[in-house]
């Protein structure tokens, strides 16, 4: 949050003062992949699948179940999530389900809607 402010902050006041010169703050994105294992994106399309995976820095392995999910049942909404849990567990060769994996589900409804959760295997 406080990245968002200070970016709010020099680009008004750059605006405001007509320079350039004032530094770009990048706004913090933390790198899921260090306590996360697995990944199951809410499979609405090919686009919400590529920006979710480049905004959140992940590697092609990590959307591979959302992909293929999209391919094989189609955008089913928020249900997909549990389709890509079936496949880490029963189908991804590049990187099983293993005891002690962590996995993330993020799902995302109409207007301002997103839910998520993380799942520990036993």
């Amino acid at each position: 949050v406080i990245s968002l402010v200070a970016r709010f902050v020099f680009k008004t006041l750059g605006k405001l003062l007509g320079t350039k010169k004032l530094p770009n703050i990048k706004v913090y994105v933390p790198d899921f992949k260090r306590g996360i294992d697995h990944f199951c994106i809410h499979a609405g399309g090919r686009a919400v699948i590529d920006g979710i995976e480049k905004n959140m820095k992940l590697e092609k392995l990590h959307t591979e179940p959302s992909r293929m999910t999209l391919m094989n049942y189609g955008n089913t909404s928020s249900s997909s999530i549990w389709y890509e849990l079936e496949y880490i567990m029963e189908h991804q060769r590049s990187n099983p389900l293993k005891k002690g994996d962590r996995v993330m589900q993020v799902a995302f409804g109409s207007g301002f809607k997103c839910c998520s959760g993380v799942w520990l295997k036993l």
